[in-house]
């Protein structure tokens, strides 16, 4: 039996995160890089709702962290609904039909399945409420906007951050994607597979889960009872839970990589015992969500798709790079809040 350690937050003050300005970041907005600038105000406190798919990866923390601040600082209402894992698709319909019910202006989701919603996103277009895709990726042209940063290209970037690490000799490889059904899985395989040819490792599936702890910890035993990588590849939970593992079973020959980062990741990384990690700055990516639909909802000029940039982190910069971008800051939860009812 191994243990998995489990962290709120980082040594870094609540105060000092939240007092911090985000912008101007890095990103690629409709395919051009450049500084990233929000609306300075907007003319009413709008309501927004934000869905999200689960609080057991502690990245979606982060998120729904950096909804609550930027829809703050905007001084907007927000209602952050989770649906409670990827199986829950009945669940999350019902909170975007809830949501429209209750009268929100626009909506944030981050979809559990990627064609699952497309019918009622449909009908809130017809209704004027503007939908922006976050994170997970949604397969709809109804959407109005995504901030979403290609999972392809985070696997992509991991596999050759190891392939240089192994100094490009043959490797077995162990992957660990996530849940099957999830668009952000779907791409990241599809970018693996592709920057996989050609080269000497040889991959062995882990297979498919949703990323919580219990289950990734199953495959995580099931596939050391069957053989031993030379390395690890996998979603941040099961990267978490493996790096544990091998650490208590004395396996310290084996490289692991998450592509991408949790606070437990970051705090491994920290450590000196998780090699490194892909991110995709989820705060940022929840920040510019917000500011999209307010931009959509104050006719202001807005880029359907806004990308920050992919970094990797490891034991070298790990402590050189903005961790507010990336995780919540100490002592803070998965932030669920109701949006509060319309007032005549």
């Amino acid at each position: 039996m191994f243990r998995v350690f489990l962290m709120i937050g980082l040594g870094v003050s609540f105060s000092l995160w939240a007092e911090q300005l985000w912008f101007p970041v890095q990103v690629q907005a409709d395919g051009k890089k450049l500084e990233y600038q929000p609306l300075q105000s907007v003319s009413k406190a709008w309501r927004l709702c934000a869905l999200l798919p689960h609080g057991k990866d502690h990245y979606w923390w982060g998120v729904s962290w950096g909804l609550a601040e930027e829809a703050k600082r905007q001084g907007v209402q927000l209602g952050i609904y989770e649906a409670g894992g990827y199986e829950n698709l009945p669940r999350q319909r019902q909170q975007l039909k809830d949501c429209a019910s209750n009268k929100a202006d626009a909506v944030i989701i981050g979809a559990i399945s990627s064609e699952g919603i497309n019918d009622l996103i449909l009908q809130l277009k017809d209704e004027k409420i503007p939908v922006i895709d976050l994170i997970n990726g949604i397969n709809s042209d109804a959407v109005a906007a995504r901030s979403s940063v290609s999972f392809a290209d985070m696997a992509t970037q991991s596999l050759l951050y190891l392939l240089d690490h192994s100094q490009q000799r043959a490797i077995d490889l162990a992957w660990f994607p996530g849940p099957a059904q999830a668009a952000w899985v779907q791409d990241a395989e599809q970018g693996l597979k592709q920057q996989l040819q050609g080269t000497a490792v040889h991959l062995l599936h882990a297979g498919y889960g949703a990323t919580d702890t219990f289950s990734q910890a199953t495959l995580v035993r099931q596939l050391f009872s069957r053989q031993q990588p030379d390395y690890v590849l996998a979603n941040a939970v099961a990267a978490g839970v493996t790096q544990n593992f091998i650490s208590a079973e004395g396996l310290t020959k084996i490289g692991v990589m998450a592509y991408y980062a949790n606070p437990e990741v970051v705090r491994l990384i920290q450590a000196g015992q998780l090699l490194a990690a892909a991110t995709d700055s989820p705060v940022i990516q929840a920040r510019i969500s917000i500011d999209l639909a307010l931009r959509i909802l104050e006719n202001q000029p807005y880029a359907k798709q806004v990308s920050p940039q992919i970094r990797i982190l490891d034991q070298q910069n790990i402590n050189q790079l903005p961790l507010q971008h990336i995780i919540a800051p100490k002592q803070q939860w998965m932030i669920r809040q109701p949006l509060a009812a319309k007032t005549p």
